[in-house]
């Protein structure tokens, strides 16, 4: 988070001066602010500006600088980014996260709440306020433009907050585009914001009379949702421990997927496919009733914007003996510039017990996607197993530490 002096200082003054004039306040023709304006001296002009102001004015205006210097991190960047792409504003030739913040403050203030909100959610993602729910690839579409499907998950809301029905409530539903940290595509979400009137909290504050005295404070409360339709995978990032956000997870299934079968939680574990760029042994037990496994697929993508998939399957031949073969090293495996972004095992089981041999076909994708969740409980549990003993995920140990950290 950016201090409110390190975000003047970055902030172009043009822009500056822009917000300002926009808010009301009058910059003095002497005040001495040119395009290359910056630092100190800077920072102290516009704190001269501010002290001039009205008191409520000064207030109001330092409270909002201080807002978007709060969002003027890597989290606000890339929350502005995507919010943008989703919502059509194009940043080319913008002069920093500092000059996009203000340029967004004047001309579409709402986007900065989204940006807000988006930045919020990406700081708890993974933490103890969050939740990530699979649901089946049915092929059945989301009725996520469904007003009334829309209007009826927002009283759902209310009753899982347990508050009064009068309550204050909206939601904002926006687009926003995420993109892929190696290959650089870039897929549509749905994201969600609702907004519900807390109860509200006394405070003490000094009145007109420059006495102390006792207030009552509206409060807002936020609920934060992400709709992955491609993948099928709704995040929620809420308060109320994992009770509250399994009970959105079932308002958001009777909605906007009512002929889908229920979502199941699926914590998201870092892939580690770095593993897979070299042949391997896959240890296994006798208890596990695993016959062999086998790396049947791995996927590529070139920096100069290449997808490659190879495809193997045979007991004759590795996929690694046939890359080998038939490119030497000229291999993706071996040659620079080629990011392995995806990985599928095939594990067949031997028959037990009087069960049939099958085979469990589990891919890997970067930086954190199973299919894994597509399986039965009693499968998902067994693979979940068999990738962190083989090192393919990050261990629920790991994540957890990570979660805290970020939370």
């Amino acid at each position: 988070m950016a201090s409110f002096s390190g975000f003047i200082r970055k902030a172009p003054s043009a822009r500056l001066r822009q917000f300002l004039n926009s808010r009301g306040v009058d910059i003095p023709d002497d005040c001495g602010w040119t395009s290359e304006c910056q630092g100190t001296a800077f920072v102290r002009s516009v704190e001269g500006v501010l002290a001039n102001l009205a008191p409520d004015q000064a207030d109001t205006t330092r409270a909002e600088l201080d807002h978007l210097a709060s969002l003027a991190d890597a989290n606000g960047t890339l929350s502005a980014e995507q919010v943008c792409a989703g919502e059509g504003i194009d940043l080319e030739g913008s002069e920093g996260v500092q000059d996009v913040l203000l340029m967004l403050a004047i001309e579409h203030p709402k986007v900065v709440d989204r940006i807000s909100s988006q930045a919020s959610l990406m700081r708890r993602s993974g933490g103890k306020n969050w939740s990530v729910f699979q649901f089946e690839d049915d092929n059945r579409p989301w009725m996520l433009a469904d007003e009334q499907a829309r209007a009826n998950f927002l009283c759902d809301a209310i009753e899982i907050l347990e508050l009064p029905d009068h309550r204050k409530r909206e939601a904002d539903w926006f687009t926003s585009v995420r993109v892929h940290p190696v290959t650089g595509e870039e897929r549509e979400v749905v994201q969600a914001t609702i907004y519900v009137e807390e109860r509200a909290e006394s405070e003490l504050a000094f009145g007109p009379s420059s006495a102390l005295e006792r207030r009552v404070v509206p409060k807002v409360l936020e609920v934060g949702i992400v709709c992955d339709v491609e993948e099928r995978i709704l995040e929620i990032c809420a308060r109320g421990g994992k009770k509250v956000r399994d009970e959105y997870a079932m308002a958001f299934a009777e909605h906007f997927a009512p002929h889908s079968d229920p979502p199941f939680e699926a914590p998201r574990r870092n892939v580690m496919l770095d593993q897979l760029r070299r042949e391997r042994p896959f240890e296994t037990l006798p208890a596990d009733g695993i016959d062999h496994v086998e790396v049947s697929a791995l996927e590529f993508f070139s920096g100069g914007g290449g997808f490659a998939r190879f495809e193997r399957r045979g007991e004759d031949e590795t996929l690694y003996a046939f890359l080998d073969r038939r490119f030497g090293n000229r291999s993706p495996l071996k040659t620079d510039g080629w990011h392995l972004t995806s990985g599928t095992l095939r594990i067949v089981l031997a028959r037990n017990r009087g069960r049939r041999r099958r085979t469990l076909t589990v891919t890997l994708r970067s930086p954190n996607t199973t299919t894994i969740p597509n399986k039965t409980e009693e499968d998902r549990q067994f693979a979940l197993d068999l990738l962190e003993r083989w090192q393919l995920i990050a261990s629920a140990d790991a994540e957890e530490e990570t979660s805290a950290f970020a939370a």
